[in-house]
């Protein structure tokens, strides 16, 4: 946590650019640099209430929290009517974490160890909730191709429904009928390290700022697009998953280097899945509400990448070992995606 804290300082430098109304790429750049931080310690937060409640009640909480960071900043995007910029950042966030965050686990913990095993059972669950996702995902552009509109929006509203079900009950699976098979999974537990009102009050106050850093993340958007030259689907795709997962990543890579791989598997994967699933359908429940409707019509560059990405770490995680050249070839495979989303 010590590189967190030093990254705070950003916080503090982007409200004053804020107020200052200074350079609004300078403010993008420091709101990006301050969310890393705080979405770790959200992160943490979350986990030391989750040492308190018990394990079912701590793995509900840390399912449905995951990923709170991102999801508040594509709130706050939808808000904007950046409806693109979500949806690419669901596109970014699923590749992110099976092919970047897995990709390094793989790689440093293959470095490190000659191989590493995991769970094959729990890869397996991970991986078909993945490909269920996807095929969610991929229905409403099969059948409406870029026809947005009221039959996109309701197609859309009934395919998250489901996908939101098949989420609730994979978490009765792994938590309840079948914990025995991700028991594992749970040994970077141990005793918590804070009391329970200081992480209920860190993960508050952690939430509030990211909220408010999301806010100047969003509002520079625009700027960067036309100063740099990138566009809104890279942003999207690459930038927005980097910063709001980076906390969650560096703690896959921590557990890969100490030959946990089951830990950072179900870090990365579980991760997309929980994107996907969940974050995902929420989404398109709170634009219909809030009367930004969001529907679920990815473009073919981001229902390809996602395909391609859940069949390659599908075939690499079938033999429930790893080892740092599978991490190099999923590292390249994402490397090969960013660059294409860069020059798009």
């Amino acid at each position: 946590m010590k590189f967190l804290n030093i990254l705070l300082v950003a916080v503090p430098v982007s409200i004053i650019l804020s107020i200052g109304h200074f350079s609004p790429v300078l403010l993008f750049v420091m709101a990006c640099i301050s969310i890393i931080p705080l979405s770790g310690y959200m992160g943490k937060g979350t986990e030391e209430i989750a040492l308190y409640v018990g394990p079912r009640i701590g793995g509900l909480l840390n399912a449905t929290l995951g990923n709170a960071a991102e999801l508040i900043i594509t709130i706050i995007a939808l808000r904007a009517g950046l409806e693109e910029v979500v949806k690419a950042s669901i596109t970014g966030s699923i590749i992110g974490n099976i092919l970047l965050v897995l990709g390094l686990s793989m790689f440093v913990g293959g470095v490190k160890h000659k191989q590493q095993k995991f769970n094959r059972a729990a890869a397996g669950m991970h991986t078909s909730m993945l490909v269920m996702a996807v095929t969610g995902l991929l229905i409403p552009a099969v059948f409406l191709g870029s026809k947005h509109g009221p039959k996109a929006v309701s197609l859309s509203l009934g395919v998250a429904a489901l996908l939101m079900l098949v989420y609730i009950l994979s978490l009765f699976f792994s938590l309840h009928t079948h914990k025995d098979v991700f028991r594992p999974s749970q040994e970077h537990g141990g005793e918590p390290e804070w009391s329970k009102l200081k992480a209920v009050v860190v993960l508050l106050v952690a939430t509030l700022f990211v909220a408010l850093e999301s806010e100047f993340l969003v509002s520079g958007i625009e700027p960067v697009v036309k100063t740099l030259g990138v566009s809104e689907l890279f942003i999207g795709v690459i930038v927005i998953p980097i910063i709001g997962n980076a906390a969650e990543h560096s703690t896959a890579l921590m557990m890969a280097l100490k030959n946990k791989m089951e830990i950072s598997l179900e870090i990365a994967i579980g991760s997309s899945t929980q994107i996907a699933l969940f974050v995902a359908p929420l989404l398109v429940f709170i634009g219909y509400f809030v009367g930004q409707p969001l529907d679920l019509l990815f473009t073919s560059y981001e229902l390809v990448v996602i395909i391609m990405g859940v069949v390659i770490t599908s075939v690499i995680n079938l033999d429930g070992r790893s080892n740092w050249l599978e991490g190099a070839q999923l590292l390249v495979a994402y490397t090969i995606m960013a660059l294409a989303f860069l020059i798009v």
